[in-house]
């Protein structure tokens, strides 16, 4: 049984937290993708996007990258330890070098 995992107004926002659970080897698939254009005949909330999880079993562990995903708004910037380069909250491994934030 799939579940949803994710839903955000903003496509932007959906499909980085469905690569941030994809880059983990979970499968996923965005619902309502192209639905906005049906806003006036459904509720504005039934068209944003949503990230749902082909596998139950995936759920947990893609519910905790989603919610983790959202606060890293409260952490701060990351140095590289290979490269020095400066590194958004959001990143995980450093857009310059492409290593891990240890």
């Amino acid at each position: 049984m799939m579940k949803m995992v994710y839903t955000n107004e903003s496509h932007f926002l959906v499909n980085n937290v469905k690569n941030l659970i994809e880059a983990q080897e979970i499968n996923t698939f965005i619902k309502n993708e192209f639905a906005q254009g049906a806003m006036g005949e459904i509720s504005p909330f039934d068209a944003w996007p949503e990230v749902w999880v082909y596998d139950d079993s995936d759920f947990d562990r893609a519910l905790e990258i989603a919610t983790s995903s959202q606060s890293s708004s409260q952490k701060s910037d990351w140095i590289c330890k290979n490269c020095s380069e400066k590194n958004d909250p959001s990143f995980e491994i450093c857009w310059n070098c492409q290593c891990e934030n240890a």
